[in-house]
């Protein structure tokens, strides 16, 4: 259990406290997603269980995509900086944000491990959450939109057990399902599931290893790009605050974690 915020538990955090962590994440939240669209720079946050697959799946992006876009990431897990080297060797320029007993990331450990990241020169940029069926789903970090990996291996019904990380999800990839032959799961069960706690539901199969439905998933990946890269274009290079890819994120800070909270 996080020890940060307590996941929710009101005998560990009581629900009035929890309640204002989660809103100073929001204000953060918006700042990030404020300079993400001024930049436009699409934020996709992909979030899943441990062993689900979400590295295997952005180096198969990266193989994919095949340089049509500047790809960037983030990568958060507890105790290793092992995902985000996997994501350089991939040819996706990669931080690493090592957690210790945080079971999720916010908007605020995004924020700074963005100070020292080029995120400005990207156009697609991903957040690897903590592997974790329940507590990122809480916390917005200024996404554009959730992503959850689903490994087939996983079995047909956690989207029942955790209906609040796919009723959080715009995109669920069902992962590794060139395994399928080999396991007695049926894809159809997962659907149902899905369609019972998603208010829309969107799936698509996919497998890193033999590159099954990563052309889907690069496609869904441009239409979530459409409306940035407008939204950029109605604001025009120059606002108020100056060009776009001069913004520093160093001018709004709240305070820092465990602090104020």
């Amino acid at each position: 259990m996080c020890t940060t915020c307590g996941c929710g538990d009101p005998e560990l955090v009581p629900v009035e406290l929890h309640e204002k962590i989660l809103a100073g994440n929001d204000r953060v939240a918006r700042h990030n997603r404020d300079h993400f669209v001024e930049a436009g720079v699409l934020a996709l946050n992909l979030m899943g269980s441990p062993g689900s697959g979400k590295t295997a799946v952005l180096e198969a992006t990266a193989r994919a995509a095949n340089g049509r876009w500047r790809l960037g990431a983030v990568s958060a897990d507890l105790a290793t900086d092992n995902d985000a080297r996997r994501l350089e060797a991939a040819g996706i320029p990669s931080k690493a944000i090592t957690t210790g007993q945080a079971c999720h990331l916010d908007a605020e450990l995004v924020h700074h491990a963005l100070h020292d990241f080029p995120w400005r020169d990207t156009d697609v940029f991903f957040i690897e959450n903590v592997g974790n069926l329940v507590c990122p789903a809480i916390y917005d970090l200024g996404q554009a939109a959730n992503v959850v990996v689903l490994s087939v291996t996983e079995g047909e019904d956690k989207p029942l057990k955790y209906p609040v990380m796919f009723k959080a999800a715009d995109l669920v990839l069902l992962a590794k399902c060139d395994l399928l032959p080999h396991l007695d799961v049926k894809v159809e069960k997962i659907e149902d599931a899905l369609a019972r706690v998603m208010p829309r539901r969107r799936m698509l199969k996919v497998s890193a290893r033999t590159g099954e439905g990563m052309e889907a998933w690069i496609a869904w990946i441009e239409e979530r790009r459409a409306p940035v890269v407008e939204k950029r274009k109605t604001l025009g290079v120059v606002t108020s605050a100056g060009p776009a890819s001069a913004f520093s994120w160093g001018h709004v800070h709240g305070p820092g974690r465990g602090q104020g909270r």
